[in-house]
């Protein structure tokens, strides 16, 4: 077969083939089969281009260069037409997608032993909330990168939907699921009627009963905790002498935001902090600021939030390490604290969780399982949300990272045989 199933995701991507009736995933990274949706273009060596763990550990080794990640956030964004300076030039933000996809194209080809022109590629439910020809636009990027990349034939199917196909394998009977795929950009949710008498069934879309989604995700919950814990730390939420005004904030939201740190370390930046450094009633942090802007730091910030919100998964507090920052800095972060930071964000899952059961005309004790996957479902307050839709439901879990991955290959075995 020469197909395969790509999920190509904010913070992790994996892509697969089928051998023998079977979906296996390549190994992209190592031997590992999920790599970081990274890209590092190192400067030291005028061209060298590193991927995945590899390229974030060469990042954080200091070595000078550009470090690309949440590259997916970009095709539901104003930057989906934008371009960034890699040194002296110019350079799509779409072109340094299509380097990834290429990248995981060679090791998926590298895997089966031979070349691979046909994907089934995994996309939200919504690329762009409330805005159809934005979402559309998105999907016809997508592809056009795919086609350049080097695919003849390119499909898509919903990563929910991908996560249900896979989960059904394991089904022992028949069932009506909701799919609640949490990933690192956006929640999607899917209504699908899975069983063992169905899985050999040519055409699906009948039992696809209503799919929702919406732009929130892993990277936005960093954000948050970002926002409520370190940038303060920084300056935010401070006053300047100068009428009392407070610190601008539109520089922290571009620090603690994955998609635009990289806008943030401009030499203007530089010069405006400095100023407003010199008028500030705390210029210890503006200075804690400034030096984020002048070393790049605002990377390393954003490891040490995400590290930490995933540590609050399993403890009730932790604290944020930013010794690169400054020796001994730390900031304080509890569970509590970060679930008021994201309760905006999770109540609107509740809310177009609940949509999606009321769209497939069902009441939510309809609902046999809870199926979570993707990183980001791992959060407690996130999990309690979705499941207060359909507080009835079973809970079930699969591979967080993989079940999207495993499914979409399972469709691409079905779909180019």
């Amino acid at each position: 077969m020469r197909a395969c199933g790509l999920d190509f995701g904010t913070s992790n991507s994996a892509i697969g083939i089928v051998r023998d009736g079977a979906a296996l995933l390549a190994p992209v990274e190592g031997t590992a089969t999920l790599v970081p949706s990274a890209v590092f273009f190192d400067y030291e060596t005028r061209g060298r281009v590193l991927f995945g763990a590899e390229a974030i550990d060469t990042y954080i080794g200091q070595t000078e260069g550009r470090l690309m990640r949440a590259l997916k956030s970009i095709l539901g964004s104003p930057l989906i037409d934008e371009k960034t300076a890699l040194g002296y030039r110019q350079i799509a933000l779409t072109e340094v997608v299509e380097i990834f996809i290429r990248h995981l194209k060679a090791k998926a080809e590298a895997f089966a032993g031979h070349e691979i022109d046909c994907v089934v590629h995994g996309r939200p439910v919504r690329f762009v909330d409330d805005d159809d020809a934005a979402d559309a636009k998105a999907q016809s990027v997508l592809e056009a990168i795919a086609h350049r990349a080097g695919f003849r034939e390119v499909s898509f199917v919903y990563e929910p939907i991908a996560a249900a196909y896979h989960y059904e394998e394991t089904a022992p009977a028949e069932e009506v699921v909701l799919i609640a795929d949490i990933g690192g950009g956006t929640s999607d949710f899917s209504i699908v009627r899975i069983g063992p008498g169905r899985r050999a069934r040519a055409g699906r879309a009948d039992d696809i009963l209503a799919s929702a989604g919406a732009r929130i995700g892993g990277t936005d919950f960093d954000a948050m905790l970002s926002l409520d814990a370190v940038m303060p730390l920084l300056g935010l939420g401070t006053q300047l002498v100068a009428k009392n005004l407070p610190m601008p904030k539109s520089l922290y939201f571009e620090l603690a935001t994955w998609s635009t740190i990289n806008f943030a370390y401009t030499l203007r930046n530089a010069r405006e902090v400095a100023e407003l450094a010199a008028d500030s009633r705390a210029p210890e942090k503006i200075a804690r600021l400034l030096k984020t802007i002048q070393n790049r730091l605002g990377h390393r910030i954003a490891f040490a939030v995400e590290d930490a919100k995933i540590a609050l998964s399993d403890n009730e507090a932790t604290r944020i390490a930013l010794d690169f920052l400054e020796r001994g800095l730390a900031a304080p972060a509890s569970r509590a604290g970060f679930d008021r930071a994201i309760g905006e964000k999770t109540r609107r899952l509740t809310s177009i969780a609940a949509r999606c059961i009321a769209d497939a005309g069902l009441k939510p004790d309809a609902i046999s399982t809870l199926f979570f996957t993707g990183g980001s479902s791992r959060v407690p307050a996130v999990r309690a949300a979705i499941a207060a839709a359909a507080p009835e439901a079973r809970i079930a879990a699969g591979s967080d990272f993989l079940s999207v991955a495993l499914g979409l290959t399972q469709e691409a075995g079905t779909r180019y045989r």
